[in-house]
C-alpha cells in the first residue's frame, strides 16, 4: 500500500491532527445563547380574539369557521376562521403575532367565546345540522384542563438567563488557578491548606542529611504540640523561621516534612501568589491569609520563595520602585509583628537570596530564627544516596562511599538526578541492574555533558590533547595538596575536548600551600604543551580562567599577597557608593601580584614535568591509546602517592558516628581542555 492510500485511510488519521473541534466551555456558552435566542422567537400561546356568545353563534350560522374546538373543561369554544375575505373578522382585527421584521407569524385567525351553559353549543350545533344548508366546520372536543407548558415557555428565557449568569459568576469566582482564584475572589488568599483530612505523607524520616536544620525544625513542631512546656517558664513561642540555602538543598522538602509531622493546620503558598496586576490585591491577600490562619490557630504558614515579595524597599530608587510590591511587603510586616498579635501562628519561609531581603523582615520578632540549609557534606551525601537508592536495583559493584566522595558540592536534588540518570543509562544499555560504571557515567554526564565521540579530530590534535591532560594528571599526582585524581579522558564531552576528574577535598579552611598546589595542577596542561611540544594552544582557556580567578581571590579577598598582605579589597559598591575600594596605584599592584603568582606556579609546573618527563610520556601514550585511564594506571607509572587525603581520613572506621564536616560551595571538579 502506498503512502497516499495510507493517508487517505480514515483509520490511519490522527484525530488530534484532523482539525476536529474540541468541546469546551466556549461551545457550552454558544449552545446556551442559541437556546435563549430561539426561545425569544418561538411562538407561545396563540393570541385569540374574544367575542360574546351571540356574535360567535351568528358566525357559526354564516359558516365562517373551518374548525371549532369545544373546551368543555374551560367552558369555552375556540373557532378557526376560514381564509375568506368576506369574513367579518378581518386580518387587521386579528391578534396574530408578527415578527420584528413585520412578517406575520400566524397565518390563521382564532375566535373564542364563553358558553352560557354546558349544553349551549350542542343545542345550537344540532339546530344548524338540521337546517337545509349545513355548516362545514369540523367540530372537536377537548376535555383537558389548563396546561402549564405555556407558562413555562413564557418564563423559560428568564430562567435560562438566571442560570447562565449564576454559572458564569461561579466560574469567575472559582477561577482556573486553584483556590482563591478568579475575578471576584482576586483579593482572597491562594494558600493551600493541609490538615488532618488532607495530610502530607512526607515525614522527617524521608529527609536525609540536614541534621542541624532538622533539629531546629523539629523544635518548632514541638512548640506547637506542647506549648505549655515553654510558656510555663515564661518563654514565648518563636513567631517565624527562615530557611536559607542554595537551590536544591531541601528547603521545601523540610517544609513538607513539617506539614507531615505537625498535628496542626499547615498553609502553603509561594511568594509570587501575592503578586497581581491589580493595585491593592497583594495586601488584601496577606490580610486574608492571616485571617484564615488566626481562625485555625495554632497553625503554620509556609511561604516559599519569599524574596518575590520581601525584596528590600528603595534599593533601586533611581530606577523607580514597585509601589504594589512594597505595599504588599508593608502589610506582611504588619501582620507578622504589628499592633495586633498573632498568637499561635508560626511563619516558615524559604529563600536562596537572603541578601536581597528587607532588613525589617529579618529582624527578631518576625523571623526569630534563620535556619541554614547548606549543601550536604560527605556523610550527608552518603545518607542522601541511600535514600534515593532504595527503589533502585543495584549491582554489588556500587560503592556508596566512592560516590559520596565523587560528588562534592552536589545538592540533594543533584544526587537524585545522578541516581535517576544512572538508572536511565543502565536501561539504555539493556542491563538488569545498575552498576558502578553507570553511576560514573551519570556523574560525568551531569558535570561535563554528553560524550561526543563523533567529533572529528586529527591524530596530531588527539596527541596534543593527550599531552595536555597527561600534564594535569602528572602534576596533580606529584603535589601533596592537590586533589586526588580519579580518571583522565580525551573523549570530547560538552564543550571540552578532554577532562581530568578529581576527588576534591572538602576543607573547612584552606591554606596558602593548598591553594598554590591546586593552581599549579590547573596550569599543568598548558605547561605540558610548552615542555613537550614547544608551543601552546587555545585548549587551556578554561584553565587560565580558573587560575586567574584563584589568584585574584588570594590577593584581593584572602590577603595572601606578599606586597599587599592582610587587606581585603572586597567590592562594596551599592553600600557606600564606591566604584572600587582602592586607588589606581593599588590596582596596578594587584595586577602585578596576580601575574607574579600565576607565573611562579606555571614555572613550577614546567619544572615538575621536566623532572618527570618519562612518566608524563608514558601517561600521554597510554591515554592516546586507551582514551580513558584511571587512578590505577597512573599509580603503576608514577608510583603510589605517599600522602593520605583528608577524605580518606574522614572515612576511616575511627570516625565518630554522626560527626560532620563543614561544607563549601559547589566547585568545578574537572580540568577541561577546550575553549
Amino acid at each position: 500500500m502506498d503512502n497516499q492510500n495510507m493517508n487517505n485511510n480514515p483509520l490511519n488519521r490522527n484525530p488530534k491532527k484532523s482539525g476536529m473541534p474540541k468541546f469546551g466551555f466556549g461551545w457550552l456558552y454558544i449552545i446556551l445563547l442559541l437556546i435563549i435566542g430561539s426561545l425569544f422567537f418561538l411562538p407561545g400561546e396563540e393570541d385569540v380574539k374574544r367575542v360574546d356568545w351571540s356574535e360567535f353563534q351568528q358566525m357559526m350560522e354564516r359558516d365562517e369557521f373551518s374548525k371549532i374546538t369545544v373546551q368543555s373543561a374551560k367552558g369555552t369554544v375556540l373557532g378557526e376562521v376560514k381564509e375568506n375575505p368576506q369574513s367579518r373578522v378581518s386580518a387587521h382585527d386579528s391578534t396574530s403575532k408578527t415578527l420584528p421584521t413585520g412578517k406575520p407569524l400566524l397565518s390563521r385567525t382564532l375566535v373564542s367565546t364563553d358558553m352560557p351553559g354546558t349544553t349551549a353549543f350542542n343545542d345550537i350545533y344540532q339546530k344548524l345540522l338540521e337546517r337545509e344548508q349545513r355548516i362545514t366546520a369540523k367540530v372537536s372536543y377537548d376535555n383537558r384542563k389548563d396546561s402549564f407548558w405555556p407558562i413555562i415557555l413564557n418564563i423559560a428565557p428568564f430562567l435560562l438567563i438566571i442560570v447562565f449568569w449564576i454559572f458564569i459568576t461561579r466560574r469567575m469566582s472559582s477561577g482556573t488557578g486553584g483556590a482563591g482564584g478568579g475575578v471576584f475572589n482576586v483579593g482572597k488568599s491562594r494558600a493551600q491548606l493541609f490538615d488532618k483530612e488532607n495530610k502530607v505523607k512526607v515525614t522527617f524520616k524521608d529527609v536525609a542529611g540536614l541534621s542541624g536544620a532538622k533539629q531546629e525544625i523539629e523544635e518548632i513542631v514541638h512548640f506547637l504540640r506542647a506549648p505549655k512546656t515553654y510558656t510555663d517558664l515564661g518563654g514565648k513561642i518563636p513567631k517565624g523561621a527562615l530557611l536559607v540555602g542554595p537551590p536544591g538543598t531541601g528547603k521545601t522538602l523540610l517544609a513538607k516534612a513539617v506539614a507531615g509531622e505537625a498535628d496542626v493546620p499547615f498553609f502553603s503558598l509561594s511568594g509570587s501568589d501575592f503578586v497581581e496586576m491589580f493595585v491593592g490585591v497583594g495586601a488584601s491577600r496577606v490580610r486574608d491569609l492571616f485571617k484564615q490562619a488566626k481562625e485555625k490557630a495554632p497553625c503554620i504558614v509556609f511561604i516559599d520563595e519569599i524574596d518575590a515579595v520581601g525584596r528590600a524597599r528603595g534599593k533601586n530608587a533611581g530606577f523607580g520602585g514597585n509601589d504594589e510590591r512594597e505595599n504588599t511587603l508593608n502589610q506582611l510586616l504588619t501582620e507578622m509583628d504589628g499592633f495586633d498579635t498573632n498568637s499561635g501562628v508560626i511563619i516558615l519561609a524559604a529563600t536562596n537570596r537572603v541578601d536581597i531581603l528587607d532588613k525589617a523582615l529579618l529582624r527578631a520578632g518576625r523571623f526569630d530564627r534563620q535556619i541554614q540549609v547548606d549543601l550536604p557534606d560527605l556523610n550527608e551525601r552518603k545518607e542522601i544516596f541511600e535514600v534515593h537508592m532504595r527503589r533502585l536495583k543495584l549491582d554489588e559493584s556500587v560503592d556508596i562511599d566512592l560516590l559520596s566522595r565523587q560528588t562534592p558540592g552536589f545538592s540533594g536534588a543533584d544526587i537524585a538526578n545522578v541516581c535517576n540518570e544512572a538508572a536511565l543509562i543502565a536501561a539504555r544499555n539493556g542491563k538488569t541492574s545498575i552498576d558502578r560504571d553507570d553511576f560514573t557515567s551519570a556523574i560525568d554526564r551531569i558535570v561535563g555533558g554528553l560524550e561526543k565521540k563523533t567529533k572529528i579530530t586529527t591524530q596530531e590534535e588527539k596527541k596534543a590533547i593527550a599531552i595536555h591532560e597527561a600534564g594535569h594528571a602528572t602534576v596533580s599526582w606529584l603535589l601533596e595538596h592537590a586533589n586526588p585524581l580519579i580518571k583522565v579522558t580525551i573523549v570530547p564531552r560538552g564543550r571540552a575536548l578532554g577532562a581530568a576528574w578529581y576527588l576534591p577535598e572538602e576543607r573547612q579552611i584552606t591554606t596558602t600551600e593548598q591553594i598554590l598546589d591546586e593552581m599549579c595542577a590547573i596550569l599543568g596542561g598548558r605547561a605540558a604543551e610548552e615542555v613537550v611540544l614547544g608551543r601552546i594552544s587555545t585548549g587551556a582557556a578554561n584553565d587560565l580562567q580558573r587560575a586567574t580567578r584563584i589568584a585574584q581571590a588570594m590577593v584581593t579577598y584572602f590577603g595572601m599577597s606578599d606586597k599587599l598582605p592582610n587587606i581585603n579589597y572586597q567590592d562594596t559598591q551599592g553600600e557606600y557608593g564606591f566604584t572600587k575600594p582602592f586607588s589606581e596605584e593599588t590596582a596596578r599592584k594587584i595586577d602585578e601580584e596576580v601575574l607574579r603568582i600565576i607565573n611562579e606556579q606555571y614555572a613550577r609546573a614546567k619544572e615538575l614535568l621536566s623532572t618527570h618527563r618519562e612518566g608524563h610520556r608514558k601517561i600521554s601514550d597510554m591515554l592516546f591509546e586507551k582514551e580513558v585511564i584511571f587512578t590505577e594506571d597512573v599509580e603503576n607509572i608514577l608510583g603510589k602517592r605517599p600522602w593520605k587525603s583528608r577524605t580518606e581520613e574522614l572515612l576511616e572506621p575511627t570516625q565518630k558516628e554522626g560527626e560532620t564536616e563543614p561544607t563549601k560551595q559547589k566547585e568545578t571538579v574537572v580540568d577541561n581542555t577546550g575553549e
